[in-house]
């Protein structure tokens, strides 16, 4: 390489170094940003004039309560780019989405009730894009990543949706068409699989970084299993479709799937059927018998360290719930495995797509930077 480029790419990951510890830690002197990088003093000063140049940071005030002059703060500009988590179901409201500055602050959020038998999905994304901007009072074009929470599986091989009940959304050429029409990337997740990266980050399965969790969602409106491998990498399948757990056969007299068991529906209709809310002990302990007909299997199969139970009739049954499936468990499985209620206390889905997106948002930028000449 002429030695021209190599000064560019050099500035350029000095650069990226740069902006790399901003994100991390959000306000930095440009002493700090020194001890950090190792950078010299002219060299991260070059390197955060270009990045300011570039309207990627921006002085954040001045350090004060320390002895000699004031030092600059500097933190990044969080309009350079946004990031948009969206989450579709089957039901009311049947897209929720928010929108993330750069620091990962949400700017404006929205829950549409959309007939899709009558609305397609790209009408829906952009036309909820364009209103949560508004909302935000911010323009389109600093959007820089979409990411879609989906109760389906993604296969990345026919870039298809498949298991989704939501009108529309198992098209063909459905993604690649939400990304030309929104005109940046749009990537797709199962929900479960992004509550789980929610979790990981704000709930119960902080702090299992190296040894990995499985999350059992008991959602209203369906079932899944979000099983992490550790470090926030997930198990998705050949297909996208691992987890789908609302399929597996359960030797139970009446019923044919582990859905038949536990879904919101089999729930409701257990407490009518007892005349009691779903809150009541003695159903809770009647459900952990149910939910531990399927989960015994996943932990024999995965052995984890943790199951954390998430949705809607699990946060319900709350700690008491998770009781009564770690008693069942005990007693069906010889592995010793924790059991805990998720603690997030916002849409789980949402949340892990914004995460998602946001550091999508912040690879791309970073990787951008990386490239002489950028």
């Amino acid at each position: 390489m002429p030695l021209g480029g190599s000064s560019k790419l050099l500035k350029a990951l000095n650069e990226a170094a740069a902006l790399g510890h901003l994100l991390d830690h959000g306000q930095l002197t440009r002493a700090e940003l020194r001890s950090l990088t190792g950078l010299s003093k002219p060299t991260i000063s070059e390197a955060v004039r270009r990045l300011a140049d570039a309207d990627l940071v921006v002085g954040a005030g001045h350090e004060t309560g320390r002895p000699g002059p004031n030092a600059e703060v500097y933190a990044v500009n969080p309009d350079a780019a946004y990031a948009v988590a969206m989450s579709v179901r089957d039901g009311a409201p049947a897209l929720t989405a928010s929108l993330h500055d750069l620091r990962g602050v949400q700017r404006a959020r929205l829950a549409v009730p959309i007939d899709f038998t009558r609305t397609d999905p790209v009408t829906a994304v952009t036309g909820t894009l364009d209103a949560l901007c508004a909302e935000a009072g911010v323009g389109r074009d600093p959007v820089a990543h979409v990411q879609l929470a989906v109760a389906g599986a993604f296969d990345p091989r026919d870039r298809v949706i498949h298991h989704v009940d939501v009108p529309g959304w198992s098209r063909r050429g459905l993604v690649d068409d939400l990304a030309a029409a929104a005109g940046v990337p749009v990537e797709v997740d199962n929900d479960v699989n992004l509550a789980a990266l929610a979790e990981r980050a704000h709930g119960a399965a902080q702090g299992h970084d190296a040894d990995g969790f499985a999350l059992l969602w008991l959602g209203e409106a369906g079932l899944g299993l979000a099983i992490d491998l550790g470090g926030g990498k997930l198990l998705r399948g050949a297909r996208g479709g691992a987890g789908e757990i609302g399929y597996m056969p359960v030797a139970a007299d009446g019923f044919r799937d582990f859905h038949d068991l536990v879904s919101g529906d089999a729930v409701h209709a257990l407490a009518a059927e007892r005349g009691v809310p779903i809150t009541d002990t003695a159903l809770l302990r009647e459900l952990a018998e149910r939910i531990v007909l399927g989960l015994a299997a996943i932990v024999a199969v995965l052995d984890p360290p943790l199951v954390v139970l998430g949705g809607e009739i699990a946060r319900a049954g709350g700690a008491a719930l998770g009781e009564a499936v770690a008693k069942a468990l005990s007693r069906a499985a010889p592995l010793d495995t924790e059991i805990a209620v998720s603690t997030v206390e916002d849409d789980a889905p949402l949340l892990g797509a914004a995460d998602a997106a946001l550091s999508a948002v912040r690879r791309a930028l970073l990787d951008t930077l990386r490239q002489p000449g950028a």
